[in-house]
């Protein structure tokens, strides 16, 4: 029997809205992968829609879970990160090194921005932080806004064609990313999708546009791709699994639920796909 594969995602923990923690872990899980977490932060709920959010930072605590997983010689096979601080970057690349297994992974999904302008909380030089964690990741999964905002540039989210998407993917390799999974893309009304590039050929992959907005569709997206990526898909293929489960949250989503996708309900669906990998 193959050996089982061990990841650990590193991101906070929103104790009601579905995002980060709470989407990775069990959409990864689902995928058949063993998922260990590093909270890098407790909320009451996310930060979007929500007042008077509790946020309490678990940075103290990381230099010590290192410390310990090495005495245990605990590997990971990959790292997959999300929604962190400015001043947790350092030392979750320590991990990343300490505890890496031969080949490790480095996925990044740096979860700071959308629509255009920074979540709440953060400074206006916390993209340059990010892209420190981005450098020499295997695969960075930016959004359009985040995409611009790495490059220090301001955020063309409409109006554009694929002459402005494959440049801002040949500049987001020189952050030290290996592939560049970019989400948000759209050149119509009616499609929305992901960009793909591997340093040499850009791909698309679109699903038709779901006119409505819902929170945490990314973490959906990043920890789906995550899944099929460790159970062998390439990252086109993992793309779109992802961008299918997404679609399928959506859909499975009451209208009067806003404050995040019912991923739940189409794990079915992302099992099946994984299943036909």
């Amino acid at each position: 029997m193959e050996k089982a594969k061990r990841i650990l995602t590193i991101q906070d923990v929103s104790c009601v809205g579905q995002c980060s923690l709470t989407v990775a872990l069990p959409i990864v899980s689902a995928c058949g992968i063993e998922t260990s977490v590093l909270p890098s932060s407790v909320l009451s709920t996310h930060t979007g829609g929500f007042v008077g959010y509790t946020f309490r930072d678990l940075t103290d605590d990381m230099p010590s879970i290192e410390k310990h997983w090495i005495s245990e010689g605990l590997k990971f096979d990959a790292f997959y990160t999300g929604y962190v601080s400015e001043s947790q970057i350092d030392y979750i690349l320590s991990i990343m090194d300490s505890c890496a297994s031969d080949g490790a992974l480095r996925i990044v999904d740096p979860a700071m921005a959308d629509n255009g302008k920074l979540y709440v909380g953060f400074g206006q030089d916390f993209p340059k932080k990010m892209a420190k964690l981005c450098r020499g990741a295997d695969y960075i999964l930016p959004n359009l806004t985040e995409a611009a905002l790495l490059l220090d540039q301001e955020p063309v989210l409409s109006g554009y064609g694929k002459e402005y998407i494959e440049l801002l993917l040949r500049q987001l390799t020189t952050l030290g990313a290996k592939n560049i999974i970019l989400t948000g893309v759209s050149f119509d009304d009616n499609n929305l999708g992901v960009a793909t590039y591997d340093g040499k050929e850009v791909k698309y992959y679109f699903n038709a546009k779901i006119p409505r907005m819902s929170h945490g569709t990314g973490d959906v997206f990043a920890s789906a791709f995550t899944g099929a990526l460790m159970r062998g898909a390439d990252a086109d293929k993992a793309a779109a699994i992802a961008a299918d489960f997404v679609c399928e949250s959506i859909k499975a989503t009451p209208e009067d639920h806003t404050y995040g996708v019912c991923f739940e309900r189409a794990i079915p669906t992302l099992v099946d796909a994984i299943g036909r990998i």
